[in-house]
């Protein structure tokens, strides 16, 4: 009886081993018949241009444009094909670095380039230049008739190499030659408001944003605040890792925020310790506050650290990984949703503040700042 057993349960091992590799054989055939069907509809249209487009065309940006619209047949706005350029580009971008001269402009009602600010030890600082001053020209060409977005793209220009600005500075015309470098880009900044209120200014969240985070909180808590007030207004998001250090002195110790990835798999993505300040917090927010500068701001109110004080915020909850592919080029894909582990995911909703502070155009003063200051008071 029991060789009858065991000759039965060798049977229907042996029977489901069968419908499970023969369910994996199938699966496969599906998989490389749909690859095959796309391969056959990309040849066909390849051989109608390359045997009747009228004139020669580059193959390479033929290769990208295709690349860039498979990716967008998605239909999601925040994945995308990368050429290798653009990926070299995004990955200088992300750690924290660029290649430029280090100024911000804005185009002037005559329609030149007025720089608003320079920024520290920026090669354009080291060449003299500062804050409204005037670009006229760029390499010889008058921004005017060059355009503000061609003048642009003509200061920025490759590491290492110079350009010639023609500056108006008090009604007075001069040449500056300025040398592009790779530098540091600062995303934070801080100062000491009212004695005693420690305000730090984040932009973006970059692989150096976190060093730059600590150096200010610690220098501020020396000069003597007793409450913090985070400014992430305009501040698009960025690098997880790096809003990882900067809650953590901020928060209780435990699980912070947790990503939900495809199949319904979650995954803790922000942890704290238990070292922790103490201090009363706000949060300045408004409309394009977005992605990691909302989970910020979400976890410090979830985790009852932070009022947050402005209007709603973008509503950006959704994770987006880079992958280098072996053309050297990347893939930008939306691969999570993520959210604090006190709330739902704010995605397509965003942030309602708890003091919701407007500002119009004939507001002479930061209102929301001022009020962000108040509640600290």
């Amino acid at each position: 009886m029991k060789q009858i057993r065991l000759l039965t349960a060798v049977a229907v091992t042996a029977l489901c081993c069968a419908v499970t590799f023969s369910g994996t054989v199938l699966g496969m055939q599906h998989y490389y018949h749909k690859t095959e069907q796309k391969f056959v509809r990309l040849s066909d249209l390849d051989d109608c241009i390359q045997n009747n487009y009228y004139t020669d065309f580059e193959e390479e940006a033929l290769m990208d444009s295709m690349l860039k619209g498979y990716v967008a047949g998605l239909g999601d706005r925040y994945s995308q094909y990368l050429t290798p350029d653009e990926y070299d580009a995004l990955m200088t971008k992300e750690s924290g670095k660029t290649v430029g001269i280090g100024v911000t402009v804005m185009q002037n009602e005559e329609g030149y380039l007025e720089i608003i600010s320079v920024q520290e030890n920026s090669p354009a600082e080291k060449a003299g230049l500062q804050a409204e001053d005037v670009i006229l020209a760029v390499s010889g060409k008058d921004v005017v008739q060059t355009g503000y977005e061609e003048s642009i793209a003509e200061i920025k220009g490759e590491e290492g190499t110079s350009v010639e600005l023609l500056i108006r500075r008090n009604n007075e015309e001069k040449v500056f030659s300025v040398t592009r470098e790779t530098f540091d880009l600062m995303t934070v900044s801080s100062e000491l408001l009212n004695e005693h209120i420690g305000y730090i200014a984040i932009s973006n969240f970059r692989e150096n944003t976190a060093e730059q985070f600590q150096n200010a909180l610690e220098e501020l808590l020396k000069q003597g605040a007793d409450s913090l007030l985070f400014d992430v207004r305009d501040n698009g998001g960025g690098l997880l890792t790096a809003l990882e250090q900067m809650l953590d002195p901020l928060l209780p110790e435990g699980e912070i925020a947790t990503a939900t990835y495809h199949g319904n798999k979650t995954e803790v993505i922000v942890k704290s310790d238990k070292q922790e300040i103490n201090l009363p917090m706000v949060v300045l927010v408004n409309g394009n506050s977005a992605s990691a500068a909302e989970l910020f701001s979400a976890s410090l109110r979830d985790f009852k650290q932070a009022k947050l004080v402005g209007t709603q915020t973008f509503g950006k909850g959704i994770m987006q990984v880079t992958t280098r592919m072996e053309d050297g080029g990347g893939l930008t894909l939306t691969v999570a949703t993520y959210q604090t582990t006190k709330s739902e995911c704010y995605h397509g909703v965003g942030l309602t503040p708890d003091v919701v502070v407007e500002i119009s155009e004939t507001d002479t003063e930061d209102v929301q700042l001022k009020a962000a200051e108040k509640l600290l008071e």
